[in-house]
């Protein structure tokens, strides 16, 4: 075993050297899928991925010029979820023309990560949340736990030994604040690999936890994880949707849908309260209206839950400042910045454009990529409001999906039409499609084939565009995740590398976590 993981780590060195949920979001089934990753023994243990990690980031550091080597006072991980190269290709087309470039096309530092898990080829969200917050790959459907934490496991993720610190934790522990933002529940898959550990991704409410035969007192869903344990607790920023999972049933929200929690408890409370004791300046808000009344140069503790469930996708937002009116990404990124930055220390920020994966599985092509633009704007408003002398914007996606462009379109063609060419049946096609999902339901009929598709029909945004296979879902799909990046040692992030690595190379730069002052 000592041998193989030698000529592993040998690999990756001379690869390194040549280059200086589907997301099962409507597949909740509690039954254990057969995992045969005994092959993948070492990767069980966290020290084999730190270990990795260690050893890319020598290698940089090896290749970097002293110069450009200012220490990172603040981190800003964007992660769009679900954006393949392919969303971001069909994005620059939806701005205008495919000769422009999505805003973070323009970083200076261009790389690629390697999204399997432990045990599939293809991940979900929370196996990647935990590569790309932890540094330590883990099994499908888990989140801040090494692979030795098999799925639907009431227990395993409690034990000490298999849990896997994020780099929201290591910036806290050296004196940062560290924030969430979403467009998704709080604790759903890409947030809660900041500051949860669990053997299931759907655990975010303890009725989840009681539906799988588990103890919801032993067995501590994410949300009470973000309430009651010190990194979530700790956190400074809280912003996204899921109110749900902090109500009881018998409790309805501010627009009066009930909660899900059966514990009786208010966690909306409870984190005020808690705030309180600490003789902090905290607010809690629910609406665009309420978050543009607090003062935010004075506020140590926000929380914001816009939504009993997720947000809307960007074109479906009610703008405008009545009580429900919907803030956009940008303006979540901008509130979260105001309050992180009041510490002299600097700040870790995490931001999910979360949408842009739930339109992929709907093949809502169109959707996907106004949430990409939406996204852009927030990482735009991000390095506006930021240095680029201090400040470290990453940009990446958790994984891919199954969205290809395809035809010979004409330049001036809006990209989610028509190619203007028809197929053998001589009917016309899309020049975006996906290889599975709803769209095959739309696309085909049984006796007379592909349906007969006009600009008409494609210009309804809940279009959903053609799929080969019929799936409830579409599903992810297995290709390397793009890495924008700029700022302080920017540089890291270039070539094709682990995701594992990404956290390790921010670490590095803001000199934090197990990563701080690695020489070579």
């Amino acid at each position: 075993m000592a041998v193989l993981r030698f000529l592993v780590l040998s690999l990756s060195l001379v690869l390194l050297g040549h280059s200086v949920g589907g997301d099962e979001y409507h597949q909740r089934s509690n039954i254990p899928i057969e995992s045969h990753n005994v092959v993948y023994e070492y990767e069980g243990k966290a020290a084999y991925w730190q270990e990795q990690a260690q050893d890319t980031i020598l290698a940089k550091l090896a290749a970097v010029d002293a110069a450009h080597t200012k220490k990172a006072k603040n981190v800003i991980l964007f992660m769009g979820d679900g954006m393949s190269v392919h969303t971001v290709v069909a994005t620059r087309n939806h701005l205008g023309d495919s000769a422009k470039q999505v805003y973070f096309e323009q970083f200076p530092t261009t790389g690629f990560a390697k999204t399997y898990c432990v045990d599939r080829q293809v991940a979900d969200s929370a196996c990647t949340s935990t590569a790309y917050l932890g540094g330590v790959k883990g099994n499908y459907g888990t989140i801040g736990v090494n692979a030795n934490v098999p799925r639907y496991s009431c227990t395993e993720a409690f034990k000490s030994e298999n849990q896997v610190d994020s780099i929201a934790k290591w910036a806290q522990d050296a004196g940062k604040n560290a924030g969430i933002v979403t467009t998704t529940h709080v604790t759903h898959a890409s947030p809660s690999g900041a500051f949860a550990h669990t053997a299931n991704r759907y655990w975010e409410n303890d009725a989840e936890v009681a539906a799988a035969n588990c103890n919801p007192e032993e067995t501590i869903d994410i949300a009470r994880q973000l309430v009651d344990w010190p990194t979530g607790k700790g956190l400074k920023v809280i912003l996204g949707g899921g109110k749900r999972n902090f109500l009881n049933t018998t409790v309805n929200d501010e627009v009066g849908y009930p909660g899900h929690r059966t514990d009786g408890r208010n966690l909306i409370n409870d984190w005020l309260t808690d705030k309180k004791e600490q003789n902090a300046s905290a607010s809690y808000v629910w609406s665009r209206k309420g978050l543009s009344l607090v003062d935010l140069d004075n506020t140590d503790y926000l929380l914001g839950l816009f939504a009993t469930s997720h947000l809307p996708y960007d074109g479906d937002r009610v703008r405008g400042h009545s009580e429900l009116a919907d803030p956009s990404l940008a303006e979540l990124t901008e509130a979260a910045i105001k309050v992180l930055q009041r510490n002299e220390n600097g700040f870790f920020l995490f931001v999910e454009g979360a949408r842009i994966d739930m339109a992929h599985h709907s093949n809502y092509a169109r959707r996907s990529l106004e949430d990409t633009a939406a996204f852009a704007d927030a990482v735009a408003k991000a390095r506006e409001m930021t240095s680029d002398e201090d400040t470290l914007i990453v940009v990446t996606a958790d994984h891919a999906h199954v969205m290809t462009v395809n035809g010979y379109p004409e330049r001036a063609k809006d990209i989610t039409g028509l190619t203007g060419s028809n197929g053998d049946d001589g009917r016309p096609y899309t020049i975006l499609s996906y290889a599975n999902g709803p769209g095959f339901y739309q696309s085909f009929s049984t006796a007379e084939g592909r349906n007969v598709l006009t600009t008409k029909t494609t210009d309804n945004v809940n279009f959903r565009y053609s799929a080969s296979i019929p799936l409830s879902t579409e599903t992810h799909g297995g290709d390397d995740a793009p890495v924008y990046a700029t700022g302080p040692y920017s540089q890291f992030f270039s070539g094709t590398y682990e995701q594992t690595n990404i956290p390790a190379l921010m670490a590095r730069a803001a000199n934090i976590g197990p990563y701080a002052d690695v020489e070579p």
